[in-house]
């Protein structure tokens, strides 16, 4: 029997093409030399592919496994036993696996930090496309023991990606930006001089609202805060946590609940995990405690949010890394785990894209 080939129309291709997973996109590379310059060059196709992807929140959970030397990729929105939920990324990672800390994650890159050689990198974990980040001049010359904060973050105004490091003591803040390739910017705060860790190890920076935010100590009043400093208008300021909430946040993580600023928060006395709500941003008295889960499900009784599903689950992992996933309403979903030593775990949410960095052309 006679098959016939069948041109579709060149926009209508696009369209198809454009709807496609990052990974059937990569293999597709092959297919003819247009494709290829398609997919691996063409900035307004991986633009245009990346906001179909987060219009749809398509996101993903990156697991980093420092002891396995694995990456693993897990879709939010499919049952935590379904195995083709998992993804295993065969990119190599641009350091040693055990010494890697992810810092921050934005449209599909991941900032992260190596704790032996002090370097900077971001990462895309779709497509191993990676470029290292020079240290920032003022830390060169500071001690080793000093803590920073980090944040990620990008400029649609100026198509330009942003990374902040902000050290503790003294408080400096500078800034890297993509495009120019350089630490452009040194704020000084000395009226933030009395801001310290409120953990051992700095958490990464959560993007919100034009502005990135860390959990910190604050040295004078003796109380934890959320410092956030303004990318727009290049300011720092503090966000309190409500008057209700009087413990100390050691067991606590901010994130996106939704569309709001929130935060979580381990209750061992009750054995539940608390989700606070800002219902109106950097208004104290907008504080909503949300949800309480109960985590006496979980072997370890721990959970550590991570985002919302389109359905409105709550996905995050326990202290083991293992996913954990609860409905709207508070019930346990399941557990699951993805490796066997999973103490030594990396964990971020990502979305799948081709993007590459703006003038940049190192892969991995």
């Amino acid at each position: 029997m006679e098959t016939k080939n069948v041109d579709l129309p060149h926009e209508l291709m696009i369209q198809i093409l454009l709807r496609l997973p990052v990974k059937s996109l990569i293999r597709f590379k092959c297919v003819c030399k247009y494709w290829f310059s398609l997919i691996s060059r063409d900035s307004h196709f991986a633009n245009s592919h990346f906001q179909l992807s987060a219009a749809k929140h398509t996101r993903r959970v990156l697991f980093i496994s420092t002891s396995a030397r694995l990456t693993r990729s897990i879709d939010v929105d499919a049952s935590v036993d379904h195995d083709s939920a998992s993804l295993n990324l065969h990119f190599l990672l641009p350091e040693s696996y055990s010494d890697l800390q992810i810092k921050g994650s934005c449209r599909g890159f991941i900032l992260l930090h190596c704790s032996l050689t002090l370097s900077l990198y971001l990462w895309n974990p779709s497509t191993g496309f990676h470029k290292k980040i020079p240290l920032p001049p003022f830390a060169s010359h500071l001690d080793d023991g000093i803590d920073y904060f980090y944040g990620f973050w990008y400029d649609p105004l100026t198509d330009d990606y942003l990374v902040v490091s902000m050290s503790v003591d003294p408080s400096h803040l500078e800034i890297f930006s993509l495009r120019a390739n350089t630490w452009k910017e040194e704020i000084h705060f000395t009226q933030f001089s009395c801001v310290g860790v409120s953990e051992f190890e700095p958490k990464p920076g959560l993007f919100f609202n034009g502005a990135i935010h860390w959990f910190a100590f604050h040295l004078g009043l003796r109380l934890d805060v959320i410092i956030s400093f303004d990318l727009i208008e290049r300011k720092l300021f503090y966000i309190h946590f409500p008057d209700e909430f009087n413990r100390e946040p050691h067991d606590c993580g901010l994130w996106v609940f939704g569309e709001f600023f929130s935060f979580w928060a381990m209750d061992y006395d009750n054995d539940t995990v608390e989700i606070w709500v800002m219902k109106e941003y950097k208004v104290r008295s907008s504080w909503t405690k949300t949800h309480v889960l109960p985590i006496d499900g979980i072997p370890t009784q721990y959970f550590s949010p991570l985002c919302s599903t389109k359905s409105g689950d709550i996905i995050g992992t326990d202290d083991l890394n293992r996913l954990v996933k609860y409905n709207d309403e508070g019930q346990l979903l399941g557990h699951r785990s993805y490796y066997d030593n999973l103490r030594q775990c990396q964990v971020a949410m990502y979305t799948e894209s081709l993007l590459s960095l703006p003038g940049d052309n190192e892969q991995a």
